[in-house]
């Protein structure tokens, strides 16, 4: 990738311009032009090192969502795996190296429509599900920094204040911005016209849905894997109770760890209440990293496990609202 490619994907992960031309803003700050700008993330797009530029929403702020794991015999993993990812609400689907080999991430409408997919998916699949739904959040989705080390260029991050949800969600416009912005230059106009509002009303909108908390960042969704990171774990901790949020705090601060967050143990096949991600170039760096993390941090006694990935079968922004035909 050249210089101002880098420059698009890492410091307008947030804070998109939310202007009537916002290409055009971007282009004026990276010194290159409107045509420009689109015409790298278009391929950046189309080649899937960019997801999407548009929302990602807090969790659980619309609809509820969870963390679930299934353990499939090797021979029937595949099938399996195409069984959980035909799944509408299912929008991340990995194979990890666990005797729990099948992870995905579960989004709908409500709590009992999450259980009704999870039965669902147990029914088809015959195999037990176990549901590991958000407790807390000390780090999730803050942005990732793609440059090497000691470079100077930054991911415009955001503070980590609770924002009490005071405003309702618009369910129309978040259909409509859920898979991302339109490659236009005039996008937010696009996205007005198709719902039959004003381009103010809509810019002013999503403002409204990131000051109120229920989007969480705006802007360019990269994936890493096809960025280079192919070295992705799940490095999971059994931590005694009290000692949960001291040491989330920790692992959140840690610039190599992506997310950090508290779920329930799943007694007594799965101890584990806090996860975080690391991702990394190779395998060993990762393994490295984490035991100088665990050793740095005094964390090495608590018993945990790096559940690295294997093979991705579904990755897609999560679908909150039903597109209208």
């Amino acid at each position: 990738m050249n210089n101002l490619e880098q420059r698009l994907l890492n410091e307008y992960q947030r804070e998109f311009p939310l202007v009537s031309k916002p290409f055009a803003k971007i282009a004026r700050e990276l010194e290159s032009d409107c045509e420009s700008v689109l015409g790298y993330l278009e391929n950046l797009q189309s080649c899937g090192k960019v997801s999407r530029i548009g929302p990602v929403f807090k969790p659980n702020q619309l609809g509820a969502s969870t963390l679930a794991a299934m353990s499939v015999p090797a021979a029937q993993l595949t099938e399996v795996a195409q069984l959980v990812s035909d799944f509408p609400e299912v929008n991340h689907n990995y194979e990890r190296e666990h005797a729990f080999n099948l992870w995905f991430v579960v989004v709908a409408a409500d709590r009992h429509a999450l259980q009704d997919v999870l039965d669902d998916i147990e029914s088809v699949s015959s195999f037990e599900v176990i549901s590991l739904p958000l407790v807390r959040e000390y780090h999730i989705d803050l942005g990732f920094n793609l440059f090497p080390e000691g470079e100077s260029q930054k991911v415009r991050t955001a503070g980590s204040e609770s924002i009490e949800n005071e405003s309702g969600s618009d369910s129309s416009l978040i259909a409509a911005i859920q898979t991302g912005l339109p490659l236009v230059e005039r996008p937010y106009a696009a996205i007005a016209e198709q719902l039959g509002r004003s381009e103010e009303s809509v810019i002013g909108k999503i403002a409204e849905l990131q000051r109120t908390g229920i989007i969480r960042r705006f802007g360019v969704v990269v994936r890493h894997h096809e960025l280079g990171f192919r070295a992705n774990a799940m490095v999971v901790w059994d931590v005694h109770d009290n000692q949960v949020n001291t040491i989330g705090e920790k692992l959140s601060a840690e610039d190599k760890v992506t997310l950090c967050y508290q779920r329930p143990r799943a007694l007594p096949r799965w101890p584990y209440n806090l996860f975080s991600m690391v991702h990394g170039k190779d395998r060993q760096a990762v393994m490295d990293y984490v035991s100088e993390l665990a050793a740095r941090l005094g964390l090495a006694s608590i018993p945990h496990e790096l559940l690295f990935s294997r093979q991705r079968f579904k990755q897609r922004g999560a679908r909150y609202v039903a597109s209208e035909k």
